[in-house]
């Protein structure tokens, strides 16, 4: 890809603002949604201010262990959901069920450790033969895929009881439209930000509607819901995760307990580390550089893993680099990693300011699901163009291709008690089956 600014390119200040800003809100809706998530299973009171903070933290280390190579943020993994819910489970109290959060991504952590000194002995080279372009290609390709659902609900949906369906469309197809043309005809500076332009765009328009629709005592035109602005104040402290787990410290710690961390956490590890894999093997073939190599794997799963621990330290919440931020490197082709210092700081920053965590939280879900549209979409497309170079007249590709690409739409999931392998770890371990047990068609073809 020609890209406009390199991984090591330095953007002017002003540039630099709005760069990192894109990738906050590039990555904020899923980052949030998290904590939202277990709050709303369990009635733990997770905030989306700790998660934000914690993101950004998490993305420091990364950045810090990478040497600043690799330019991709760090959020909220979706799936430790059922990890977390573990931690509260199986906890003597809420309170300790805070702590048991913090052990459990140390305990992921330690994993990604492990992984990592491995590689650092054995090379990455086993893992490009174990997983080639033809296994990448449609993973990457899934990652998108498997989360378009979730962009076209959202597109769909009204944040506010009541609001009309057509109204949500309307205001999520103008963002995704003005998005697509900033990003296309727009001069240069507005073409890298066009995120942020479709955002207020869809933001203004949703607004329009809720002014029409309340002077005219129309509630189907408010899709749009303003009441995070309530006494929010100016400054809050997030309600940090080890605040939470510290008032009883370890006392109600057992060791059934730090079983059913392991044995929650440890495994999704090993699942997420492929995800790691794809993501960093997309990024590569953007910026026209292997990470894999340069900074190296060994340093990549160190950011992660480490990135993961403080994350949750801050916000309960493991991270993992960012699809997201990923095709917002592949929109407007800038790599520098500087934008995404600029985001980390950012989310460190606005965590405390609360009119900011209100208005990211008033952005309405259909506005942020035409934006993940043009997210997503760019995300199944670079695993597309990862296989243009694949032979699929070969049986053994184009049966490793099918098997990825038929699990990852169908959703499959597998569950093993709390452990869950998700969609993209399922689709990932069968296509490497897959291309294991057909691996002798090559040696035939060279004996014929």
């Amino acid at each position: 890809m020609n890209l406009i600014y390199g991984v090591k390119d330095k953007p002017k200040f002003g540039q630099v603002i709005l760069f990192a800003l894109q990738q906050v809100l590039a990555i904020m809706a899923a980052t949030i949604a998290v904590p939202a998530v277990i709050n709303e299973a369990i009635g733990s009171e997770l905030t989306a201010s700790a998660a934000l903070f914690g993101a950004g933290v998490g993305s420091i280390v990364y950045l810090l262990f990478t040497k600043s190579s690799s330019p991709v943020f760090l959020g909220s993994s979706f799936a430790f959901i059922g990890s977390m819910l573990s931690a509260f489970g199986g906890a003597a109290s809420m309170t300790v069920g805070y702590i048991g959060l913090i052990i459990g991504a140390a305990i992921a952590g330690i994993v990604y450790v492990v992984i990592a000194i491995i590689v650092k002995f054995a090379g990455v080279e086993w893992i490009n033969k174990l997983m080639p372009a033809v296994i990448i290609g449609p993973t990457v390709a899934i990652i998108g895929l498997s989360l378009s659902g979730n962009a076209v609900g959202d597109l769909m949906k009204s944040s506010v009881e009541g609001g009309s369906t057509y109204v949500a469309l309307i205001c999520g197809l103008v963002t995704l439209a003005v998005t697509m043309l900033v990003s296309t005809y727009s001069k240069k500076t507005l073409r890298m930000i066009p995120f942020i332009i479709g955002i207020l765009a869809g933001y203004a328009l949703a607004s329009i509607f809720a002014l029409i629709g309340n002077a005219t005592n129309n509630p189907s035109l408010v899709v749009i819901n303003y009441s995070a602005f309530t006494d929010c104040g100016v400054f809050a402290l997030p309600n940090f995760t080890f605040l939470r787990g510290g008032k009883e410290g370890l006392s109600g710690i057992t060791g059934t307990y730090l079983l059913t961390l392991f044995a929650a956490y440890a495994p999704v590890a090993f699942v997420v580390f492929a995800e790691h894999l794809a993501d960093h093997k997309n990024l590569s073939s953007i910026i026209g550089t292997d990470l894999l190599e340069k900074p190296g794997l060994t340093r990549t799963l160190l950011g992660d893993g480490i990135g993961s621990m403080a994350g949750a330290f801050f916000g309960g919440c493991p991270n993992t680099t960012y699809g997201e931020s990923i095709a917002c490197v592949a929109i407007t082709r800038n790599a520098s990693s500087v934008s995404i210092w600029g985001a980390a700081c950012m989310c460190i920053i606005f965590s405390f300011i609360s009119p900011f965590m209100a208005f990211l939280e008033t952005i309405p879900s259909c506005v942020m699901g035409g934006v993940c549209v043009a997210l997503y979409g760019f995300i199944a497309v670079s695993g597309f163009k990862m296989i243009q170079k694949v032979d699929l007249n070969k049986n053994r590709n184009l049966f490793v291709a099918s098997v990825i690409f038929i699990t990852g739409v169908g959703g499959m999931v597998v569950s093993f008690g709390k452990v869950e392998i998700r969609t993209v770890a399922c689709a990932l371990i069968l296509g490497i089956l897959t291309n294991l047990m057909l691996s002798k068609e090559k040696d035939e073809e060279k004996a014929e």
